[in-house]
């Protein structure tokens, strides 16, 4: 079992976080004191995410250094296949291995919105799964072989880009086969997507472990933009009834989009999800609100 496996099964069912590099210098204070207010309910790791392309190379990576060096939590960063050459790619990972990092989260990423006619013909890395394999199998001086662990992502109502589901599984089963070590999903608002996706795994022989992508909808403007950005999240029927009751009324609609969230993670707990992995969208209050109330023994 590999050490972020034993750091999964040790807290379950594990709670953490997902922020993003800010995407203006004035903002990194605001950022570091949301994590710092999340510290103190302490997660078993936070991921820190990449832009497309590797558009905010610099600014995951100091972001992930600022984490290691100033709160005891242990940041995983995301890590993407398009845009970036063996060379690159093994220049970041010693640069992670320097500061403390010990796992990456392995994508296959998109293209840079600068560019959409993007030619991924000369990309050393075609797949998650050949991004997994190389950091599986990365060394350098000072990196032994075998020092990272990998999560992938997973997607409980199916990849845009792979609308054959049982294709979709199949890539999944080969990020697993060479070498991933749990996998967290894409935000999803119906838990029976969830347990559907986690029977799926079964199916194909996949056992390790599977955490749960929750994010709270708390604004009406958010949840539209989510709609657009995810390219075909299910937003429950259940859902959308509470946000359009209260969409005149942005604290209302706020509490109920949390309720909501916090019922959700309740029902994926009380049925034994390996864990949940809230998209804090760099806020800390519907994170908290939610921490608050679910009943979790670890």
């Amino acid at each position: 079992m590999s050490r972020i496996q034993q750091i999964i099964s040790a807290g379950k069912p594990t709670v953490t976080f997902e922020f993003f590099p800010p995407r203006k210098p004035e903002l990194s204070e605001s950022l570091f004191k949301t994590i710092k207010t999340l510290e103190a309910y302490d997660p078993s790791f936070v991921s820190v995410t990449y832009g497309a392309g590797g558009t905010t190379r610099k600014t995951t990576h100091d972001l992930v250094s600022r984490i290691c060096k100033d709160t005891s939590m242990s940041p995983i960063p995301h890590l993407t296949c398009i845009g970036h050459t063996k060379e690159e790619i093994s220049g970041i990972l010693d640069e992670y291995s320097k500061v403390g990092v010990h796992t990456i989260l392995a994508l296959r990423g998109d293209p840079p919105q600068s560019d959409p006619n993007y030619d991924r013909k000369g990309d050393d890395f075609q797949y998650a799964a050949d991004l997994v394999r190389f950091i599986k199998n990365f060394e350098s001086d000072s990196t032994p072989k075998g020092a990272f662990g990998v999560g992938v992502a997973g997607f409980p109502e199916g990849h845009h880009h792979t609308p054959n589901r049982l294709l979709e599984m199949a890539h999944m089963k080969a990020k697993v086969d060479e070498g991933a070590d749990y996998i967290c999903t894409q935000l999803f608002f119906d838990n029976h997507a969830f347990f559907d996706y986690q029977d799926r795994c079964e199916l194909e022989w996949i056992h390790i472990p599977i955490i749960a992508g929750v994010m709270p909808i708390t604004t009406l403007g958010g949840m539209k933009r989510m709609a657009e950005l995810s390219a075909g999240t299910n937003f429950t029927a259940k859902l959308l009834k509470q946000i359009y009751r209260f969409q005149d009324s942005p604290e209302d609609l706020k509490k109920a989009g949390i309720d909501y969230a916090i019922e959700q993670c309740q029902g994926l707990i009380d049925q034994g999800c390996d864990g949940i992995h809230l998209y804090t969208l760099n806020q800390s209050n519907a994170t908290v609100e939610i921490l608050k109330q679910l009943n979790i023994k670890r």
